[in-house]
């Protein structure tokens, strides 16, 4: 073994990984320096070899697996460790649950100093490929190359139509197959790309800003309804229609057939005007029999049949009688709003976006539901004393919030509205570890639930139950 602590190009031999870190990285350690290890699952005995070295700690790659894990599996996906998605296939199922639960039971008992007795099991995704109702691809003119290719090369194809690299804004993996999105997503979009290979459509540079074709985003959901966005950088309107008259014939089934122009040189649509080719603007899902309509900028629980067992856990640790008055923070398009309004008095929905509002709105008027009210603006300034003054003490609190947690203000506010129960729902267990601390000054952790939405990667959601302290 070469000598010389977190030298870059070092090769360790004969390492043990012995846990699992974010970005599906194993850890190993030898002395006091710490390996972040790609590919690696806990249990492997491997040599190394750092590429990139700080002072205690190193990120290494496999360059002899001595013993391979019991966990260890063979990745499914050909584009697996060059994508950016699903960098947990290699490991067992069961064995990436056991590691989500020990993420979620680590940072609430170290971060927090929470009493775990109230732990229960990890819930399973019910399937763990082709779980997702959405994907965004990028159209690109700069592929990443696969080993042997060589960029010089004036015969090669650099046209490419799937994900970022990680890392890199700018080079776009060119994906045949993907596990997380069921039929016919991948045939919608391989079809696209070769039409518009054979006729000649530029792909956007995410560089210099030329080329036409931008992204396409899919859309599918448990009522059949299926959505197909394409979104250009400019309106040839030759192109724009020949290409959407061309996806219209070849894919019959689409329900929601949209268009976007999008001459900025950001990637984001919730500031561009939508073009409806084919159908409403929108799609349906639905739960326990509520229909909720989704749009091309609508947030929805990507992982739709497990969204529904979040949900209904959430209602249930809440054990509502019928009366509550119920503040839903983060409410996103009122999807726990809507669902959980039949069981109670009233509902009051806060959302940061002003469409996600409407949305919710809207989903709570198709299903006609009329005990739900909702607002938008920031949080620490709509739950004001004054918000609550005019809306009435909450009886249950539900918080939803996005992976950085809830703001100091929130949770303070939180502490000074003093509901009897509190549902936190989050997708960072770290950040509602931090809340946690502060809340758990008044408040008793009862219950705590991890979620799995995700197969194949390191996320989690937990649901967590507080009381307050009689």
């Amino acid at each position: 073994m070469s000598r010389g602590k977190g030298a870059k190009n070092q090769v360790f031999e004969n390492v043990s990984i012995i846990d699992i870190a974010e970005e599906g990285k194993g850890v190993g350690k030898t002395d006091d320096f710490v390996l972040f290890v790609e590919k690696a699952v806990p249990g492997d005995l491997v040599d190394v070899q750092v590429y990139r070295s700080k002072k205690n700690f190193g990120e290494a790659k496999i360059i002899a697996l001595k013993q391979p894990s019991a966990h260890r599996v063979p990745a499914f996906c050909e584009h697996f460790g060059t994508c950016g998605g699903c960098k947990w296939q290699h490991m067992t199922y069961d064995a990436q649950l056991q590691f989500k639960q020990k993420t979620v039971a680590d940072a609430l008992s170290r971060l927090a100093k929470i009493d775990l007795g109230g732990m229960l099991p990890i819930v399973a995704s019910p399937a763990d490929r082709y779980y997702r109702n959405k994907l965004e691809f990028t159209f690109s003119n700069k592929r990443w190359l696969y080993d042997g290719e060589n960029r010089d090369d004036a015969e090669l194809n650099m046209n490419a139509l799937g994900f970022h690299i990680p890392g890199r804004f700018d080079k776009i993996l060119d994906v045949r197959h993907c596990y997380l999105q069921a039929d016919p997503s991948n045939a919608i979009r391989n079809t696209i790309d070769s039409f518009a290979r054979t006729n000649g459509y530029t792909y956007y540079d995410l560089r210099s800003h030329e080329g036409n074709l931008r992204n396409l985003i899919i859309r599918t959901s448990s009522t059949g309804e299926l959505m197909v966005i394409v979104v250009f950088a400019y309106a040839d309107e030759e192109q724009v229609n020949k290409l959407m008259g061309f996806v219209e014939a070849e894919f019959p089934q689409i329900t929601s057939l949209l268009y976007i122009l999008n001459q900025k040189k950001n990637d984001t649509i919730f500031d561009q005007e939508v073009h409806a080719w084919k159908g409403p603007e929108y799609i349906h899902e639905e739960m326990n029999g509520i229909r909720f309509r989704i749009g091309p900028k609508s947030f929805y629980q990507t992982n739709s049949a497990q969204a529904l067992r979040l949900y209904e856990i959430t209602r249930d640790f809440a054990g509502f009688k019928g009366d509550e008055l119920v503040y839903d923070l983060y409410t996103g398009a009122g999807t726990i709003a809507n669902f959980v309004a039949g069981h109670v008095r009233e509902v009051v929905g806060v959302e940061y976006v002003p469409d996600a509002i409407e949305d919710a709105k809207i989903n709570s008027a198709i299903n006609n539901i009329n005990n739900t009210k909702f607002y938008a603006g920031d949080m620490k300034d709509v739950l004001s004393a004054e918000f609550v003054a005019t809306h009435g003490k909450p009886d249950v609190i539900i918080t939803d919030p996005p992976r950085a947690g809830m703001h100091s203000d929130v949770v303070a506010r939180l502490m000074e509205i003093e509901a009897e129960k509190i549902v936190y729902v989050s997708c960072n267990a770290a950040t509602q570890a931090r809340d946690l601390l502060v809340l758990k000054e008044k408040y008793d952790v009862a219950t705590i639930q991890p979620v799995d939405m995700f197969p194949h990667t390191q996320h989690v959601e937990n649901v967590v139950l507080l009381r307050i302290r009689k």
